[in-house]
């Protein structure tokens, strides 16, 4: 396992390939998951960017959501991009009627916090856990931590202060999307988690 983790992308809705082609140039074995077996199998997910709402009904209708919820009290390393960081929360604001989460970071996520497709944009992080140079994010209808537990250590944040990546033991979270600009860091920092759980 060391040599090659065995890494899950949550494939229910999302940029699935984005982030297995990137797991992949890293080394892990990656395999798509859409059921509890496939789960039991992985030693490390990824949550993609795509529709929180969406990804939240359909791990429900798939009979996901339990044993992911599960997979985290465990102790299984989780990374979560855009929608996925905010399934990843504990607490959402402006999510739909209904909308749940997976939990497990304590902190309260805003669903779309940035506006709608048009207010997309793209900055540089610096992101002291990953070192230089600064980190190219890209949002695209991003949400946003808009405050973080103790238990919560903050990775990132905005110039005035926002923050936009946390991680709380295994998981980590960001607002922007790594698989897309060809940054890697953020992969090869879950990656890590996975080989040391």
């Amino acid at each position: 396992m060391a040599a090659r983790p065995r890494v899950g992308v949550l494939a229910l809705q999302g940029d699935v390939r984005e982030h297995a082609r990137v797991l992949t140039d890293l080394g892990a074995d990656v395999t798509p998951v859409r059921r509890p077996a496939e789960l039991s199998d992985v030693d490390g997910l990824v949550l993609p960017g795509g529709e929180s709402s969406v990804i939240d009904k359909l791990s429900r209708s798939f009979g996901m959501q339990q044993p992911i919820r599960d997979a985290i009290a465990a102790g299984l390393p989780v990374y979560g991009t855009c929608a996925g960081l905010i399934l990843l929360a504990d607490r959402i604001v402006d999510g739909i009627a209904g909308q749940q989460t997976f939990g497990g970071i304590d902190a309260t996520v805003r669903r779309n916090a940035f506006g709608s497709q048009v207010d997309s944009f793209e900055t540089d992080l610096d992101v002291p856990v990953l070192g230089e140079p600064p980190v190219h994010a890209v949002f695209i209808r991003a949400p946003l931590v808009e405050s973080a537990g103790e238990r919560a250590e903050i990775l990132a944040a905005l110039d005035d202060g926002r923050i936009v990546a946390v991680r709380q033991g295994n998981l980590i979270g960001t607002s922007f999307h790594p698989e897309v600009t060809g940054e890697h860091r953020f992969h090869a920092l879950f990656l890590d988690t996975v080989r040391s759980a």
